[in-house]
């Protein structure tokens, strides 16, 4: 199969190469920035966010929200004042890894996506927001935009639009919280990465008060193909499998043989994404229970393979798809070793600025090393779940902890035997678990 004709089956991954990526002539030898020159010399942006909203464009990081619908909110017109377009780079989703392929093997398909979005929402300066352990992706992304600029494709008049936009990558710090759009913008701007209240939204006020979008990578990168073959070509890669439009990066970490990202349509099964191209479980294992995309979902079990990998479908089922990127559990992993794993990380990672994240998240992370020493109390795994609606939807600030609490959740419901294990057989041995109990 030819590059132009992989291109339609697998439009995000199909330029690829991580040992050498696609410099600025050979991206625009196989049909680069042909997205780019149609929106700025043919379409005007209002017909850009139509096109995307009709390709049903779903956002990639993990909430799932339409994409064109996201851009409709920002204010447009010649009265608009400046603004923004910034890209969620800031890839620390335990079990995630999908945007770094991206980013590192194909850094123009990025930045034109980047040109692209901003000229679809009026924007004068865009941010790529990239997590900073991502050094090689920091450097090709760099060498890109300078090519492009070099290019005439960024900077001061664009291709003769009497249109000026340019756009820079910024490296985080390493913080998870700054995945969640109002903490990003707050650590752009040089503040602490707490995040904001919401209303008002970024759309309305967002980088320094003003109009920005905020986009995942791989959300980002469908929009170039989106414009060049239609939305209607879009709609069905999906190949009938799900509602929503396009390909997904999916992915499988764990026991598996052949860990990785895949890019397939939405709406593939887990067991096909997990048995076909997976390769199945290691020799000598079997999978207990998976993650369906990331650190920040509930638990599935085996019967729950058959299930379409799309947002509506893990939704129903009691997660959520998140990132797309399963993680699988096998049969000798310890659950209260694997969730007290997850729970460390996020009470690592909490900013610490809503009292029930910054206190509640360590103390479950007291009760599961209790447990998991033996020296449980009876009385804790009840605080474990009274935890999960202390800590649920509409408790904290922000989404950090109620994240936290779907694989403590789901590990509850469905291996609470060995949660049971873990309390000890006299007070004695449970002497060094003083955890307290909540009235």
């Amino acid at each position: 199969m030819s590059l132009e004709q992989d291109l339609l089956v697998k439009p995000l991954t199909a330029r690829v190469n991580l040992a050498q990526p696609q410099d600025l002539k050979a991206y625009e030898a196989s049909g680069g920035y042909v997205a780019l020159r149609t929106a700025v010399k043919d379409l005007k942006p209002q017909e850009v966010q139509s096109k995307v909203k009709e390709a049903n464009l779903r956002g990639r990081g993990g909430a799932g929200f339409p994409t064109g619908v996201k851009w409709s909110l920002v204010p447009m017109g010649p009265d608009s004042g400046a603004k923004y377009v910034v890209c969620n780079a800031d890839e620390m989703e335990p079990g995630t890894f999908k945007d770094r392929l991206l980013m590192e093997g194909a850094p123009h398909q990025l930045v034109e996506a980047m040109i692209v979005t901003a000229f679809a929402v009026g924007a004068c300066t865009g941010y790529i927001f990239l997590r900073g352990e991502y050094v090689v992706a920091a450097e090709r992304l760099n060498k890109a935009l300078a090519e492009a600029r070099a290019a005439g494709l960024l900077g001061k008049n664009i291709l003769g639009s009497g249109w000026d936009y340019d756009c820079f990558v910024h490296t985080g710090a390493g913080r998870y919280i700054c995945g969640e759009e109002t903490a990003l913008i707050n650590s752009l701007e040089g503040r602490r990465a707490n995040p904001r209240a919401k209303p008002p939204f970024p759309q309305i006020s967002g980088l320094w008060g003003r109009p920005t979008v905020v986009n995942n990578v791989e959300s980002l990168c469908n929009v170039p193909a989106i414009l060049v073959n239609g939305s209607e070509w879009f709609r069905g890669l999906s190949q009938g499998k799900s509602k929503d439009g396009g390909t997904k990066l999916y992915g499988v970490s764990g026991r598996a043989k052949r860990t990785g990202v895949y890019e397939l349509p939405i709406g593939t099964s887990a067991r096909e994404i997990l048995e076909d191209h997976g390769g199945g479980m290691k020799d000598g294992y079997k999978l207990k229970c998976w993650l369906p995309g990331g650190a920040s979902t509930d638990f599935l079990m085996p019967e729950h393979l058959d299930l379409a990998m799309d947002f509506d479908t893990i939704g129903q089922a009691g997660s959520r798809m998140g990132t797309g990127l399963l993680t699988v559990v096998d049969d000798k992993q310890n659950m209260v070793s694997v969730v007290r794993n997850l729970e460390e990380f996020f009470a690592r990672e909490s900013c610490g600025w809503c009292t029930p994240c910054r206190d509640g998240l360590p103390w479950s992370v007291k009760i599961l090393m209790a447990l998991e020493r033996g020296q449980g109390r009876a009385e804790d795994i009840a605080q474990l779940e009274r935890l999960t609606r202390y800590l649920g939807p509409g408790r904290t600030f922000c989404a950090h902890a109620p994240g936290a609490m779907e694989p403590l959740q789901s590990a509850l419901k469905f291996f609470r035997s060995e949660f049971e294990a873990g309390v000890a057989k006299t007070p004695t041995e449970a002497g060094v678990a003083k955890t307290p109990v909540a009235a």
